[in-house]
């Protein structure tokens, strides 16, 4: 693999089974596979417990609900980003890894860091919630922060991890991340059965760029898989009944989803749950809200707004509650003042 394999985008090569992005090396890109799921599991379960499984009844039909926003860092994230820096090469740990995320993968990836004894950057939006960034600070991570209107936090992340001989970890477009994620989904099939439920035969689960949701999807090759996105930032449903990548339109709407705004997909995520023939399904802010409320009345969690919008769909009758049904609960990291205004939305 020593030699030069031909160009990938304008800055991209492959070397000695590295990708390098403007300078900063990744490892070379394959495909992200059922068994890299199992094996993701099996990484994550000598490190962090199962998040709990809660059942109640939408419609008479009982649905199993995937608490994530009960992991050590309040959401889903922590998987990828430990299959992922477990794979990094020992001798390449100390010069870290940099990530950009609006605050749930950097709070996976800080926590996987300091884990692991590495030093971690991530590149975050100047209006990232503070709960987000406060916990990555926490957490022992350095944030460089950005416009998420005027620049790119691709390049600024590029640059740095060139800049300090880092890996790059992206959030959602990296086999590990993907393979990692749908760790989730082997926990939940093994609590459903153990609770009498049989296996998931159709999970509706949150989706940004669309890692976890395809994660799952790899998980289980036998569920129907419903994804879904705030109103507006809708780019993967629309992706997936165009049959080619969508980007997100100009100028999208306000939402209080911030850990579901990504401007495009990815191929590898894309690919997966297009085989897969997944659907997707647009939610809007009021119907997040409502959903928030349920799951703070009825299962005592607090949801951040991303991370309720599959539970909305199922509430709002976008998607029909039916037995073998699995809601992926991805988050809870909310801001204090938008939560409890989200609440107090949804009782009026």
């Amino acid at each position: 693999m020593g030699q030069r394999m031909g160009e990938i985008g304008s800055y991209c090569r492959i070397v000695n089974s590295e990708l390098k992005v403007d300078g900063a090396f990744m490892t070379i890109l394959r495909q992200p596979t059922r068994a890299g799921v199992r094996d993701a599991a099996a990484k994550l379960a000598l490190v962090v417990p199962p998040s709990p499984l809660f059942v109640h009844e939408i419609n008479g039909a009982p649905i199993a609900f995937k608490a994530e926003s009960l992991q050590p860092v309040g959401a889903f994230k922590l998987r990828g980003a430990w299959h992922r820096l477990t794979a990094i090469e020992s001798t390449a740990r100390s010069r870290g890894v940099v990530a950009f995320s609006s605050g749930n993968h950097a709070q996976g990836v800080a926590w996987a860091a300091k884990r692991l004894g590495m030093p971690a950057v991530i590149v975050m939006p100047s209006d990232a919630p503070a709960v987000k960034r406060e916990a990555t600070l926490a957490l022992g991570a350095e944030i460089v922060s950005y416009d998420r209107a005027t620049e790119s936090r691709e390049k600024i992340a590029a640059h740095l991890a060139h800049a300090r001989g880092a890996v790059l970890v992206p959030s959602f477009d990296d086999p590990w991340v993907i393979e990692g994620q749908g760790s989730a989904a082997i926990e939940a099939e093994a609590q459903m059965k153990a609770l009498g439920l049989g296996v998931p035969r159709h999970v509706v689960v949150p989706c940004g760029g669309g890692g976890l949701a395809a994660g799952i999807a790899l998980a289980l090759p036998e569920a129907a898989i419903t994804l879904c996105e705030p109103q507006g930032w809708d780019d993967m449903a629309r992706s997936l009944a165009a049959g080619r990548i969508e980007p997100v339109g100009a100028n999208p709407p306000p939402t209080a989803c911030d850990s579901l705004q990504t401007l495009a997909v990815s191929p590898l995520t894309f690919d997966v749950l297009s085989r897969r023939g997944a659907i997707g399904l647009a939610i809007s802010e009021e119907e997040t809200a409502t959903a928030q409320a349920w799951a703070a009345r009825h299962l005592r969690l607090v949801v951040e707004p991303g991370g309720a919008v599959a539970l909305a769909a199922v509430l709002a009758g976008k998607v029909k509650a039916e037995p073998g049904m699995l809601v992926i609960l991805s988050g809870g990291n909310v801001d204090i003042a938008g939560y409890a205004n989200a609440l107090a939305r949804a009782s009026a």
